[in-house]
Formats: C-alpha cells, sequence, structure tokens
C-alpha cells in the first residue's frame, strides 16, 4: 500500500511541474534546413543547446515558424521526436500538432504524445473558415482523444479564423486545454482572456506577438511563443523573468531596445526574416522551402544595421 501511495503521489507531483513549466519564453523553433531541402540535425541541435544555455523557458518544435506547412507528416513527427529526444527534458517541448483537417490535426497530436512531447500547441483550422460551434467540436474532439495538454493558438491574421474568448472559456473546462497563444493585440481581448485564466488556475496565457508581448505579461499573462527569441533568447528571457518578479521597469526597459527588430522580424512572411538573421549569425543556412524564398534583397541592409547595433553580428 505504501509503495502504491508513494508512486500515485509522484505522478501527481510530476504532473503539476508540468503545468508550473507553462510560463515564461518558448521560442518558436525554426526547422534549419540543408541545400538540398533535408532537415539539418547537426544545425538543430546546436540551436537547442545555445537556446537552453541562454535562458529559454521552451521549445516550441514545428510551429508556424518551423515551417510546419511545407514539412510532411512523417518529416512532421521525426523533426518533433528529434527535439524531444535531444532536449531530454531540460525543458519543455511543445509539439506544433494543427492543421485544417481535424482528422489530422488528431493524428499529429496522438503521435507527437507517443514520441514524448510535453504539449500540443493547436492553431485554429486555417482557411476554411469553421464557425465557433465548429472550433468547440474540432478541439473537443482532439483533446477528448488524447491526453497530452493541449495550448489553443488565434493567429487570424493567418488563418482568417477568430477564436473568441467566449469559445475560449468553453473549452478552457476541458481538462486537457490547459491554455492559449493569443496573437490578437487588443487590449480588451487580452484582459477577457485573462479573466478567464483567474478562474481557472491550469489555464495559461501566451502572447504570440513579438511587438507587444511585454504589454502582454505586465496585464497579467504568462508567457511569450516567440520568433524574436529565436535571435535573441537570453533578453526575452530576461523580460519574462523581470516581469514576473514585479521589476516592470526593467524589463519595459530591455524591451525597448528591440522595437526595430520586432518590427523587422515580420517585414516579410514568418519566418523568412528570423532565417536570414540567423544565416547572417552564422547559426544555420538560410534555405526555406518553397513556396517560401529567401528575404528580399532590398532588406539586407537595413536588417544587417539593425543587427550590428544590436551586436548580434
Amino acid at each position: 500500500m505504501t509503495v502504491i501511495f508513494i508512486i500515485v503521489y509522484s505522478l501527481i507531483l510530476l504532473n503539476y511541474k508540468t503545468m508550473q513549466e507553462l510560463n515564461g519564453s518558448f521560442v518558436a523553433l525554426v526547422s534549419p534546413m540543408k541545400s538540398n531541402g533535408d532537415i539539418d540535425h547537426s544545425a538543430l541541435k546546436k540551436l537547442i543547446d545555445w537556446h537552453i544555455e541562454e535562458g529559454t523557458d521552451g521549445i516550441v518544435s514545428v510551429g508556424t515558424t518551423g515551417e510546419s506547412a511545407t514539412v510532411n507528416f512523417n518529416e512532421h513527427i521525426e523533426l518533433i521526436k528529434y527535439t524531444v529526444d535531444y532536449v531530454n527534458n531540460r525543458v519543455p517541448v511543445i509539439a506544433g500538432t494543427g492543421a485544417n483537417s481535424t482528422s489530422e490535426a488528431l493524428d499529429l497530436t496522438i503521435e507527437s504524445e507517443k514520441n514524448g512531447a510535453d504539449y500540443a500547441l493547436l492553431v485554429t483550422p486555417y482557411y476554411n473558415k469553421p464557425t465557433q460551434a465548429g472550433l468547440i467540436k474540432h478541439y473537443t474532439k482532439i483533446a477528448d482523444s488524447c491526453n497530452i495538454p493541449q495550448i489553443l493558438y488565434n493567429v487570424p491574421s493567418r488563418t482568417s479564423c477568430d477564436l473568441l474568448p467566449e469559445t475560449v472559456k468553453h473549452l478552457s473546462n476541458h481538462k486537457n486545454i490547459v491554455g492559449i497563444k493569443e496573437a490578437v493585440n487588443d487590449k480588451q481581448r487580452i484582459n477577457d482572456l485573462i479573466n478567464i485564466s483567474k478562474d481557472n488556475d491550469n489555464f495559461k496565457i501566451l502572447s504570440g506577438d513579438d511587438p507587444t508581448f511585454c504589454e502582454f505579461l505586465q496585464l497579467g499573462g504568462d508567457g511569450v511563443i516567440s520568433v524574436a527569441a529565436n535571435v535573441i533568447p537570453n533578453d526575452i528571457s530576461k523580460i519574462c523573468k523581470a516581469v514576473r518578479n514585479n521589476n516592470n521597469e526593467e524589463a519595459t526597459e530591455i524591451n525597448k531596445k528591440y522595437f526595430n527588430l520586432y518590427e523587422l522580424l515580420f517585414i516579410e512572411s514568418n519566418p523568412i526574416p528570423v532565417k536570414w538573421m540567423l544565416y547572417k549569425m552564422g547559426l544555420i543556412d538560410n534555405i526555406l522551402r518553397l513556396p517560401l524564398i529567401e528575404l528580399d534583397t532590398k532588406y539586407h541592409e537595413i536588417i544587417s544595421a539593425e543587427m550590428i547595433k544590436l551586436q548580434l553580428i
């Protein structure tokens, strides 16, 4: 009886620890590629080690920044498995498993759970424009079918689908839906979501908008899934920690250095600019998959100048 109690208690503590880790700076990691388009595993390992050394709190594998739209199903799962295995529990790994087909999103989520991901990140189904009732059925179907903790992801500027706060509130009652990455920059929207999290301590609110994430955290958000963290991981982590420690002035001071960088990261479609920056930093080759192509040369000078100013190159 004592042995059973210890095992059960340990499992409860383990689950509690996992939930507590869903805060701070999560990098929306790029997927480094070779000139032939294959995944560059050597570069991926170096990126993962660098991020952990620089204080990144967790890694998102094969999200939008990781070119989830252009890797095939097997590559998608292989990337997640490789990342989980190499991270080896040093930080949480969030697997990007969203799709505009519920069955595909479910398959990706199930496979990510099998391969040891800590969380699944599920973007709203893009292009087909489901209703709010359809979104509830979509997310509930996945949450009912697998136990990996799931994070909703709302980015209507890319999906043409807006997950409204009242829908989020409904979904937050499901035990397997533990948070949302919100990329709509609207203070009322953010406050509505934070109020949902106040009513449910297990439901976390993460920013998906680099230019406004500092204010998002200061309003009461739990963390950020960041593109900028690919190139400035230490300072994104410092901003998160400063806000968590109620040092808002310090967070604001660090953050304001990067206003231009945040804008330049989206001067063309993500991840085109961030991959070019990482290439200039000597961390990856500047390879993307079609239909994405390399950063237009007309932006090279302005981005290089900002990177030199920030001592990134």
